[in-house]
């Protein structure tokens, strides 16, 4: 099947959004150099509400805009950071995934101007941070910091620690990448310190389900291994059905001889409950893995602990 002519390619209009999309475009350009792409860029609810992201939808508030313009045929290709896309319900009907793309940095950065490294920041630092993933961890490992509600996108939190609404921020690793400011990374978190959201660093590239042709362009884009990890990760969070305000964590790892292996974790907003659990699928099915993963946190109550949490 030949390659379409223009694929017009939908994302938020956050600086870090639309240089996801000039990477897939030059990925896109490099296997068919004759397919012109078109930016549609859409401001989505998530980026214009600067509270809790549950009275909005939760992830949903950065995808729904999107999702509507590719269903209503405004756009052929949506390009997704994973970690924004809801996994506790289905995509939109009529859509799916075409690609992962190979999977970037899963870990996240401390910013420090001063240049102090998390262990040693002093009492009472303000840590810039609005996720409750990161909020939960920091108080069991370092209660001794506060941590700040902090939204926008990476460049607005930049300026918002430089004009000193907080002492110190955490982002991903990918994301700075992403908007060439590795520059302001004081340390980079292992994920044992820091443990990565589901489906960190990987982007994604949502098609109709009906346009053939715009999938099997895109579908050449996909990393195999990446593939599989964003499956287990993501059955792993519908299974267990966990909402925007519901501290999880979780990645899955492919390894070199086809071994798959997923680490996750359920917390108290407090930090002070931990559910952990691992393990290794061989060459099982990645969705399975997932849903092994989610069992084995259920027995241990991660039930209860999500539905405790308001939302």
């Amino acid at each position: 099947m030949s390659a379409p002519e223009l694929i017009r390619i939908v994302s938020r209009d956050s600086p870090m959004a639309l240089a996801q999309v000039e990477r897939v475009r030059a990925e896109l350009v490099a296997l068919h150099p004759r397919v012109r792409t078109e930016v549609v860029p859409v401001k989505t609810t998530g980026d214009k509400w600067m509270g809790d992201l549950a009275q909005v939808e939760g992830k949903g508030a950065f995808t729904k805009e999107v999702d509507a313009a590719l269903l209503a045929g405004e756009a052929d290709l949506a390009v997704h950071c994973v970690k924004d896309v809801p996994a506790d319900r289905p995509l939109p009907a009529g859509t799916l995934f075409a690609a992962f793309l190979k999977r970037d940095d899963i870990r996240d950065a401390l910013i420090h101007p001063g240049g102090l490294t998390l262990d040693a920041l002093p009492a009472r630092t303000r840590i810039g941070t609005s996720s409750v993933r990161r909020i939960a961890q920091l108080a069991a490992t370092h209660p001794h910091l506060q941590c700040v509600p902090f939204r926008g996108n990476a460049n607005r939190r930049l300026q918002k620690l430089g004009a000193g609404e907080a002492d110190a921020l955490l982002l991903a690793v990918s994301g700075l990448e992403r908007i060439a400011r590795t520059d302001a990374i004081t340390e980079i978190l292992s994920p044992e310190t820091m443990m990565p959201p589901i489906g960190a660093g990987i982007l994604a590239l949502q098609c109709r389900e009906d346009d053939t042709t715009v999938i099997d362009t895109v579908s050449a884009l996909g990393d195999p291994d990446t593939h599989r990890e964003a499956t287990a990760e993501r059955m792993f969070l519908h299974v267990l059905q966990g909402h925007c305000n519901s501290p999880i964590a979780g990645y899955a790892k492919a390894g070199r001889g086809g071994e798959l292996s997923l680490r996750a974790c359920v917390f108290t907003p407090d930090g002070k409950t931990q559910l952990k659990a691992h393990e290794w699928a061989g060459r099982l099915d990645p969705a399975t893995l997932g849903t092994s993963v989610a069992v084995a946190l259920l027995r241990q109550g991660a039930r209860e602990l999500i539905d405790n949490i308001a939302h």
